[in-house]
């Protein structure tokens, strides 16, 4: 086929030597030319989208965070709220070890130094320097715009740039329930202001992914996270009055504390 194809292309061939090379040269150019149009194709494809992502300002980094946050909020998902007690443990910087108790009742305790006391008086929790029950906390919902709303709602007048502050503290410092949790994680990663630092370890050596937002006094509060088990590793304020706690442990637990 390929001789009828050179015969009606250029006639009888001449008795040249090199008549015979110079048409498999031009043949052989013709499907060098086809495969390559469409091995190009790809990489066009590859060109045109770093293109549209640098043109919208969309880059790598804040690509990743997002589906940094977002895997994390897949594993809050998936993850268990069985127990008697939400549990959590911390280490503050300059103050030691400190630990809270509390019961789906409402009731709580705190412990410093080994000394256990009853939290009498007030809630066991707050957002925004206001107090929030367990109740309110239950009653949550688990899809993000919703909760964004919520959260945004049950925040002082005024007081817009507590909206990460609020969220994140539901991933960790309250009893959020699984979808709450997930909830949270999302309406971060839609935040403008949470910004991805990357790959960081925190004080006690354990890898995860850091990520900050301003508060409105004027300083940066960075969350180093653990995005395949949805837990908080750290936070750390910086500025004037900055503090830094590691998160030792934060769920629910049949281990309630020693009332000895």
């Amino acid at each position: 086929m390929t001789d009828d194809l050179i015969h009606d292309l250029y006639g009888e061939p001449r008795p040249d030597p090199h008549a015979q090379a110079r048409v498999w040269r031009r043949v052989t150019a013709r499907r060098r030319r086809r495969r390559l149009s469409w091995l190009a194709i790809p990489a066009v494809a590859a060109a045109l989208t770093a293109f549209l992502l640098v043109t919208t300002g969309v880059g790598d980094q804040s690509l990743s965070g997002r589906s940094i946050l977002l895997t994390a909020a897949s594993s809050a998902a998936s993850s268990t709220s069985g127990g008697t007690y939400w549990h959590v443990k911390k280490l503050r910087d300059g103050a030691g070890v400190s630990e809270l108790w509390v019961t789906r009742q409402g009731e709580a305790w705190t412990a410093e130094r080994g000394r256990v006391t009853r939290v009498t008086g007030r809630a066991p929790f707050s957002m925004a320097g206001r107090d929030l029950t367990y109740e309110q906390i239950s009653a949550l919902p688990s899809d993000a715009a919703a909760l964004r709303e919520r959260v945004a709602a049950m925040l002082p007048p005024g007081s817009d740039g507590l909206l990460a502050d609020a969220l994140s503290g539901l991933l960790w410092t309250k009893p959020s329930a699984p979808g709450v949790r997930a909830a949270a994680y999302r309406a971060l990663a839609d935040l403008p202001e949470v910004r991805y630092l990357g790959a960081a370890t925190d004080a006690r050596g354990r890898a995860g992914e850091a990520f900050a937002f301003d508060l409105p006094s004027g300083g940066r509060r960075t969350l180093i996270i653990d995005p395949d088990s949805s837990q908080v590793l750290s936070c750390a304020d910086s500025g004037h009055g900055g503090r830094s706690e590691i998160v030792l442990a934060a769920g629910w637990t049949d281990q309630g504390p020693d009332l000895r």
